[in-house]
C-alpha cells in the first residue's frame, strides 16, 4: 500500500509517518517503479503500536526502546518494566503539577467573584502581578512543563 493508504488504515497523518521513518521508528520501505513508498501489513501494525504508545504519552526515545524489545521477543523484558515504572513516575509528577496548577487557578478565580469593569478585575490584576514576578524569575511555578522533565536518553543495544 502507499503512504496515504497506510495513513487512512492507522489514523496517522502522512507527515507523522514520514517523521517516524526519519526517527528510525518505522523501517525504510521499498519503492515502487514510480518511486512511491510501498508499505505492508507489518508497517501498519508497527505504526499502530507507536500510535498507542504515543497515546500513553511516551516519548520517541521510550518507544524506540519498546520497539527494540518488540523486535527481539526472546530478550528479557526487565528494561521494559523499568521504562514503564519511570514513565509512571513522570505521569505521577505531572498529575501533581496539574493539581497545583488547578489550585492556583481556583485561588485566582476567587479574586474576582462578580463581573465588573476590567480595571478592577481581580483575575486580570492577579495575572498582571504574577507576570511581573515571572519576568524577574526563571521559575515557572504551576506550569506543566511537558511529558518528561529530565528524561534520560537510553542507549540502544544493537
Amino acid at each position: 500500500m502507499k503512504i496515504g493508504e497506510l495513513a487512512n488504515l492507522t489514523g496517522v497523518q502522512v507527515e507523522t509517518i514520514r517523521h517516524y521513518e526519519r526517527e528510525g521508528l518505522l523501517p525504510h520501505t521499498k519503492r515502487s517503479e514510480g518511486n512511491y513508498r510501498v508499505y505492508d501489513e507489518s508497517h501498519g501494525q508497527r505504526l499502530s503500536f507507536i500510535r498507542h504508545c504515543r497515546s500513553l504519552d511516551m516519548t520517541l526515545d521510550e518507544i524506540r526502546v519498546l520497539l527494540r524489545f518488540r523486535d527481539a521477543p526472546t530478550e528479557n523484558c526487565g528494561e521494559v518494566n523499568a521504562l514503564l515504572d519511570e514513565h509512571i513516575g513522570h505521569v505521577a509528577l505531572r498529575v501533581k503539577e496539574l493539581r497545583q496548577l488547578e489550585m492556583q487557578l481556583k485561588a485566582l478565580r476567587e479574586t474576582c467573584r462578580s463581573a465588573q469593569d476590567a480595571e478592577h478585575c481581580g483575575i486580570l490584576n492577579g495575572l498582571n502581578v504574577m507576570s511581573q514576578k515571572q519576568t524577574t524569575s526563571t521559575d515557572m511555578a504551576g506550569h506543566v512543563h511537558g511529558a518528561h522533565p529530565g528524561v534520560r536518553t537510553r542507549k540502544s543495544h544493537s
